[in-house]
């Protein structure tokens, strides 16, 4: 075939754009005034992320305290987690300087109760990489944040001011070598999502 006609057959071929889904009525379909914590931890729990319920911050610092030992490195993108290091306070430092964080503890605003995704912009990131190259994240949200579905997760970050933002569900896996699960391969061995009731 010529590369005219390659040219010409793609593009006939053209995606048509059809419209957004109607979101008042997704809004009435999946009660979106519900608690979603349940379903919310039970979907992100099948993916393999830890899903704790704590009332307050020092709940989750007891939890962090059990998990990880004194002295391994860990990054907190939130100041209410004053014990560990302050990501704000290392922003000049060069990416390959968090290649030996243990643990990234960092906030969200979005979570999607049907896949568990949780919605971090690069500010909640506070440095890109720190989400993916640390050992085991943690992400800590209010349960009021949760959304019933993606749809309704894009609506709102359609129109949000951000410069670089991520969906992130569950550990780092991947099957690709011999079809054998591996976790961790390619970012986080672990997701903790604690949820703020």
């Amino acid at each position: 075939m010529s590369r005219e006609k390659i040219l010409t057959a793609v593009k006939k071929n053209q995606f048509t754009h059809a419209p957004l889904p109607d979101l008042e009525i997704l809004n009435s379909l999946t009660a979106t005034g519900d608690d979603l914590t349940p379903q919310y931890t039970s979907v992100a729990s099948a993916g393999g992320s830890f899903v704790y319920e704590v009332k307050d911050w020092e709940a989750i610092k007891t939890i962090l305290h059990k998990e990880f030992k004194p002295g391994v490195k860990i990054i907190s993108g939130i100041p209410e987690l004053d014990e560990y290091t302050y990501a704000g306070n290392v922003l000049q430092e060069s990416s390959h300087s968090f290649a030996d964080a243990e643990l990234t503890i960092l906030s969200s605003n979005l979570g999607v109760a049907e896949n568990g995704a949780l919605w971090l912009t690069e500010s909640q990131m506070n440095i890109r990489v720190l989400p993916f190259i640390s050992q085991h994240l943690a992400v800590v949200i209010s349960k009021d944040a949760l959304v019933p579905t993606m749809a309704q997760a894009y609506d709102q970050i359609g129109n949000a001011d951000y410069g670089y933002g991520a969906f992130i569900s569950g550990p780092s896996k991947t099957a690709d070598i011999e079809q054998s699960l591996v976790i961790g391969a390619h970012g986080p061995r672990s997701l903790s999502v604690f949820i703020l009731i």
